[in-house]
């Protein structure tokens, strides 16, 4: 837009021409825009960005040696509207002319702080100076609309008089010293650790010779102990062997023996049992043929016996053929009389079989059968001769 204008981030735009609400003799803008009138409104731009300025001034310390000081000074506008207004009016047509005022205004704060001090303060605490410089400057750059940010001494030298080496001669010298006793020491702590490791080696050497005999006299030993026990094993081992044998020879021994019962005296058993066993199996298959026997012949005697019975009966019963018998008791005492002349046929019948079995028991070897037990006449039936 025509008249419009725009400060940069690091500029104050300064419009004049028209009326201000404070007692500013113009109006300040930072960080935006403004319309600026034509003809009737002009604006400048101050810059609010860092600049440095440069010190070489030649000062005299409280002792009155010359010292040369060089210094460097870090500075901008400040931001707030009063500083931009006294920069403005002072600076706005020559903006480098701040560098050369921060300059002779610093120049002259640190010949009036370096008179006040030695060259000892002034070398060994610069941070000192430089803080009292800031301090001492800083009410008359505000009024100026400046402000420092930093101040930096940079070298501090007496030309060729030669008093700050002189100051610095003693410990100099006592630096020098205090090198040359460490390099003294390092040289003594070398030599120190090198007989130290000469003794080490030395006795490392005195230990190996040691270990070494004592290695060789245990080989030696050892060796002896071999060569002697040579001898000793061998007889040892062969004594080993020899009872090794014996005790193998003891094994066979009883195994052969083993052998022997098993293919020798277990058959022979064997067939001994086998052949009595078969002696009592015939002895005792022809005593059951000879029973056998004895009970067929029984048999056959006995069945013929029985056969005969009737006739032995009825040759007892025609012995009473006209014999006079009374009987006393009717049927009862004619039943009697049968049984009675039956038993007497059975008791021949026996009779004849007792002595037919005497014979054969006493053939057989065998003792008598008992007679069996006859039945006897009854009281009802005497027979009576005539």
């Amino acid at each position: 837009m025509l008249g419009y204008q725009v400060p940069s981030p690091d500029e104050a735009m300064l419009i004049a021409g028209g009326k201000n609400k404070g007692s500013t003799p113009f109006r300040v803008v930072t960080g935006h825009g403004a319309f600026v009138l034509p003809f009737f409104r002009k604006a400048r731009f101050l810059t609010l960005s860092m600049m440095e300025s440069e010190v070489d001034e030649r000062c005299v310390t409280r002792q009155g040696i010359a010292l040369n000081v060089r210094a460097v000074i870090a500075f901008k506008v400040g931001t707030d509207e009063a500083s931009i207004v006294a920069a403005g009016q002072r600076f706005l047509s020559d903006q480098d002319q701040m560098s050369v005022l921060t300059g002779r205004i610093f120049a002259g704060h640190l010949r009036s702080i370096i008179g006040s001090m030695t060259v000892e303060e002034i070398v060994t605490e610069r941070q000192k100076l430089a803080t009292e410089v800031l301090d001492g400057s800083k009410e008359e750059m505000a009024r100026i609309g400046l402000g420092v940010d930093a101040l930096q001494i940079q070298s501090i030298d007496d030309g060729d008089l030669g008093y700050i080496a002189a100051m610095s001669a003693p410990h100099t010298a006592a630096i020098q010293q205090a090198a040359q006793i460490s390099q003294s020491q390092a040289r003594q702590a070398a030599a120190e650790a090198e007989q130290e490791s000469q003794r080490a080696q030395a006795e490392y050497a005195r230990q190996t010779a040691i270990v070494q005999a004592q290695y060789k006299a245990e080989v030696d030993q050892a060796q002896a102990s071999a060569g002697q026990a040579g001898p000793l094993a061998a007889a040892k081992a062969q004594r080993e062997v020899l009872a090794m044998q014996t005790e193998l020879a003891q094994r066979n021994a009883e195994l052969r023996q083993q052998q022997l019962v098993a293919e020798v005296v277990k058959p022979a058993e064997a067939d001994a049992e086998k052949t009595r066993v078969l002696a009592k199996a015939d002895a005792e298959r022809m005593r059951i043929q000879a029973e056998a026997a004895a009970s067929h012949n029984r048999v056959a005697l006995d069945r013929m016996l029985i056969d005969q019975l009737p006739l032995i009966v009825r040759e007892a019963a025609a012995g009473l053929n006209g014999a006079n018998v009374n009987i006393l008791n009717g049927a009862s005492g004619l039943s009697e009389m049968a049984a009675s002349l039956v038993g007497q046929g059975l008791t021949i019948f026996d009779s004849i079989r007792g002595n037919l079995n005497g014979s054969s028991a006493e053939d057989a070897g065998e003792p008598d059968a008992p007679e069996p037990e006859r039945p006897q006449l009854g009281d009802g039936a005497h027979p009576r001769p005539d």
